[in-house]
């Protein structure tokens, strides 16, 4: 089944482990998303005060420098960043309360179904 979107706003990836990135970027571009990537939140906020705001976000929450909490507190400050929905992806299971308290527009668990991944994100970039 396929769930292919053309559309012109990317969908920003934020992830640490290169091999993780590359392999989502690729799957959702075979998909026929737009995608953009960064290894960490301070990437991505740079990211995000330089581009136009991406349909959604991939985040990441353990990564260095700046870690997916981090980011999306500050990016929750921001007005004019709030709005961007947010799918967490980690391989954390068991930080359920914690994850919620970053209010996500859903949640993925490392390793990702490709399935999982393509419904997922089109329920949110579509």
């Amino acid at each position: 089944m396929t769930h292919s979107r053309k559309r012109e706003d990317p969908i920003l990836v934020v992830e640490d482990n290169a091999d993780v990135r590359a392999s989502v970027e690729e799957l959702l571009v075979s998909e026929g998303y737009q995608v953009d990537s960064v290894a960490n939140g301070l990437e991505a906020l740079r990211y995000l005060r330089c581009y136009p705001p991406p349909c959604l976000i991939l985040l990441d929450l353990m990564m260095p420098v700046m870690d997916g909490w981090e980011f999306r507190r500050r990016q929750q400050q921001d007005p004019q960043l709030a709005p961007i929905p947010v799918i967490v992806v980690s391989a954390v299971h068991n930080q359920g309360e914690k994850v919620a308290d970053l209010e996500p527009a859903d949640c993925l668990v490392k390793p990702l179904s490709a399935e999982v991944l393509f419904d997922t994100v089109a329920r949110h970039c579509s």
